[in-house]
């Protein structure tokens, strides 16, 4: 009899989630998307007045980045979003419902993945790819983060469906070939330009090894992608950023390859990719060292699993040319990897009753799930005390006793809006709802709290600019000019150190303001994982462990300081 499958790949969406949960802020390289979505919600796309209305509400007029990203994932998860919003009563959560979709937009690619892993290498196959997908960190953890590479994610996931679907179903092989190379095509032109060297790679090894049609597969792909593509970044982009015609992965392409520019970011060695950060992703060390090799060297599964492998890691290969490396400019191969780490652990599985070798590698693999979700829990759980701007600004709102004022004014420094700060947050506490800017564009006025996120260092060295402000979040206090104390600290992940016998754990808290503006904010469940991780060390350190312990380290990060003489 054989096990349903769907309890298995309703992990991928529960875990994603999850993590969306655990995890609720974003960094900087999600704010572009973000700021994006929340603007297109609250103000609209302009359809008159277009450079005052875009000067006027949208953040990346004031902050556009080094290069223009497109607004097309935005427009489209805002559209998806939208028919919730009524069931929601403030920003913060609305970020959790944007965010939400396109998790659950991810997970629904994942989980059509894993069923063309099912057919092709069969129901254990299918279980086993949930099981790895579910206990790894990277795609489940960004999965619902809005960066690009999350947007792209979903089209070659599904383009790696099509082209798995090709071996199993070969009456229909060129049109799948063909849908793949379509997907990949937009998802390039649209999203992200590394993406065509994904498309190269497939479409010379289909040529090369079946013999693909130039002109009934290889061509309408690229030129119908290429249209396509085009067609749903050029004209919104160039109406948004106020240039015409932008095509905005043209532009950050040639603005980082070509003039070179990814290596401001950092260089790192050619074996970046296969020697750190596939490891990394993959996170189980049993797919790559056991589970893919057996898949290889199994004649009932070598042929997809090859099919999958030389262009994905040719991929990788090629792209370990350029200079500046980052995990997520490949993760796009993981799924596929890991469809082929599932084979090779179903072909075990199912051969566990025939002989002491195999039934020690199958409990070896439920061992190594075990350990993966345990392991990748404990990423997930420090990954969520990286947020302090976020988290102080949520402090801010719902912790702090705030002075009897109808209005206040509040700073945000540069590691305030790196580390979770974003317009969904912001509190439009007053006479108007979250999203009633749509209604009426003349409330700013009216709003109780405005903001203000200025980095021209001029005005910085003026008091009277900070004079104004009521608030402000700050990593470095003796920056702010005038006169200020500490409300509140917000503490961030410092790391993991080693203590050996003598030294004491823990740091000593920053002193805060004792007046009147009073704190008075919920615990967070960090701070009982906290508790009880102290109480353990009292428990196990010297009993057990001789003095030796692993502390994780907490910094004070933002501090939020409150004006003591702040302008009527």
């Amino acid at each position: 009899m054989s096990i349903p499958t769907w309890p298995f790949y309703a992990l991928i969406p529960t875990v994603i989630l999850l993590h969306l949960a655990v995890s609720p802020y974003t960094k900087v390289e999600e704010s572009f998307n973000i700021q994006a979505i929340h603007d297109i919600l609250v103000h609209g796309v302009p359809t008159e007045n277009v450079d005052q209305f875009l000067s006027s509400n949208y953040d990346h007029v004031s902050f556009p980045g080094s290069v223009p990203r497109t607004f097309a994932g935005a427009l489209v998860l805002s559209g998806l979003s939208r028919p919730f919003l009524l069931l929601f009563s403030d920003g913060e959560h609305v970020q959790l419902l944007v965010r939400g979709v396109l998790g659950l937009l991810n997970a629904a690619a994942l989980v059509a993945f894993g069923r063309s892993v099912q057919r092709a290498f069969g129901t254990s196959a299918g279980v086993w790819f949930a099981l790895f997908q579910a206990s790894q960190f990277h795609v489940m953890y960004y999965g619902s983060r809005t960066l690009p590479n999350m947007f792209a994610l979903i089209f070659s996931n599904l383009a790696l469906r099509s082209l798995l679907n090709a071996s199993a179903l070969p009456w229909d092989r060129a049109k799948s070939y063909r849908l793949s190379l379509y997907l990949l095509t937009i998802a390039g032109i649209v999203f992200r330009s590394e993406l065509a060297i994904l498309v190269g790679t497939i479409t010379i090894y289909l040529f090369v090894t079946q013999r693909i049609s130039i002109t009934s597969v290889i061509i309408p792909a690229g030129l119908g992608g290429l249209v396509i593509g085009l067609l749903c970044t050029v004209p919104l982009d160039s109406l948004l950023w106020q240039s015409i015609p932008l095509w905005p992965e043209w532009t950050a392409f040639y603005y980082n390859t070509i003039q070179g520019h990814s290596a401001d970011w950092g260089v790192s060695p050619w074996h970046y990719y296969f020697v750190n950060a596939l490891p990394r992703l993959l996170l189980n060390p049993t797919t790559y060292l056991l589970c893919i090799p057996v898949a290889i060297l199994n004649v009932a599964t070598r042929k997809q699993s090859v099919d999958l492998l030389v262009p994905l890691l040719g991929f990788v290969g090629l792209y370990s040319f350029l200079p500046h490396k980052e995990w997520r400019f490949i993760i796009y191969v993981v799924p596929g990897l890991t469809g082929v780490a599932a084979a090779g652990a179903a072909w075990i599985w199912n051969r566990r009753a025939k002989s002491i070798v195999y039934a020690i590698m199958s409990l070896a693999l439920v061992a190594s799930i075990l350990v993966s979700f345990a392991a990748s829990s404990t990423i997930l759980a420090l990954s969520s005390l990286n947020y302090p701007g976020g988290s102080a600004l949520h402090i801010l709102h719902h912790g702090l006793e705030h002075p009897q004022k109808p209005h206040l004014n509040v700073y945000f420094d540069n590691l305030a809006c790196q580390t979770g700060v974003t317009r969904f947050l912001e509190s439009h506490r007053g006479p108007q709802t979250v999203f009633d800017v749509l209604e009426a564009q003349d409330t700013l006025s009216h709003k109780a709290w405005s903001y203000d996120k200025t980095e021209d260092p001029s005005a910085l060295l003026d008091p009277m600019f900070w004079a104004k402000f009521d608030y402000v979040l700050a990593e470095r206090p003796e920056k702010v000019i005038g006169s200020w104390a500490v409300a509140h600290v917000v503490y961030g992940f410092g790391g993991v150190r080693v203590l050996k016998p003598g030294q004491t754990s823990g740091s000593p808290a920053e002193p805060v303001y004792n007046g009147a503006t009073k704190v008075t904010v919920q615990p967070h469940w960090s701070d009982k994982v906290a508790s009880g991780y102290k109480a353990l060390e009292g428990l196990v350190r010297e009993s057990l462990l001789r003095g030796y312990w692993v502390e994780v380290k907490m910094e004070p990060k933002i501090r939020i300081l409150v004006n003591q003489h702040p302008m009527i």
